[in-house]
């Protein structure tokens, strides 16, 4: 055989040869390929939650959904229908702790159970505080305020003066979240009232100061806002100042005539003594809330 003829033919071996290897090459990239796409567009379903959710809202049938959610996305925090297929279980006792929207999945971290030890700490809002307030009927709307409800906190004290009794009502906070009335943390079902003797506000510190301020000072009442008129945080109003303590004379100040003398908020005169010849007229405690105390 010509010696040519052996090496051409030598080469289309060769070349036969490396044809297989490179298809079956790119057979197996193609396999790979698949396995990774289809990988890419596995889905699982996820509960998540079917309409947004307000904090402290208890969860049911009605306010989550199973969502198909890509699997390499799939979260170990995450109900699935694969582990957990049935929802009403896998939500039993399960109340928001932060907001949810739309489509969010349910997780630990936006979830607790009702009974958890630490549950009303885990519900408040970041940076804020719980603070109970006396209540009842008159004072609580007729008990139709109801937990996670808004609320205008009035204070309501006796002004005094001229022999008599007035009283004077302010706003002191606005828009104010209901956490609580007595130890009931959520609205039950087909009851539309709850008559309690404490109200579990959420305020700032420094409005929870001023609440513990202003509950000795006179009667608060809680006023229930319209859904939906809430920018979703408490605003103060007023300052109301310090009750004076109820004593029949109240000595408020001294200067260099002596001691001046109030008596049911009008000032004597000077040296504590009764009014005498071009005795300082009578006044009221400069800085009292209303007319004299």
């Amino acid at each position: 055989m010509n010696i040519a003829r052996v090496v051409v033919l030598g080469i289309a071996i060769m070349a036969a040869g490396g044809a297989v290897v490179v298809v079956r090459a790119g057979m197996g990239g193609n396999k790979a390929a698949k396995a990774v796409a289809e990988e890419a567009t596995a889905a699982e379903d996820v509960l998540v939650a079917a309409a947004d959710v307000v904090p402290g809202q208890t969860l049911d049938a009605m306010s989550v959904r199973w969502q198909a959610w890509p699997k390499t996305a799939v979260a170990a925090a995450f109900i699935t229908k694969t582990k957990q297929p049935d929802s009403a279980k896998a939500i039993a006792g399960l109340i928001t702790r932060s907001p949810l929207i739309s489509g969010e999945p349910i997780t630990d971290s936006n979830t607790v159970h009702a009974n958890t030890t630490g549950f009303m700490a885990a519900t408040l809002t970041s940076g804020m505080r719980a603070i109970s307030v006396s209540v009842s009927a008159q004072t609580g709307a007729g008990g139709f305020i109801l937990p996670n409800d808004r609320v205008d906190v009035l204070l309501t004290r006796e002004t005094g003066g001229n022999g008599g009794k007035n009283f004077e009502s302010e706003v002191v906070l606005k828009d104010v979240r209901v956490l609580a009335i007595d130890q009931t943390i959520q609205q039950e079902k087909d009851k539309q009232s709850v008559v309690g003797r404490t109200a579990t506000l959420e305020l700032t510190p420094e409005q929870a100061q001023l609440m513990a301020r202003s509950e000795p000072s006179g009667v608060l009442s809680l006023a229930l806002r319209r859904l939906g008129e809430s920018d979703g945080m408490p605003v103060t109003v007023v300052q109301p100042p310090p009750k004076l303590p109820p004593a029949a004379a109240r000595i408020v100040a001294a200067d260099v005539d002596g001691v001046r003398v109030y008596r049911a908020g009008v000032l004597q005169g000077g040296g504590g003594g009764a009014p005498g010849p071009g005795a300082q007229q009578p006044q009221a405690i400069p800085g009292a809330f209303g007319a004299g105390l």
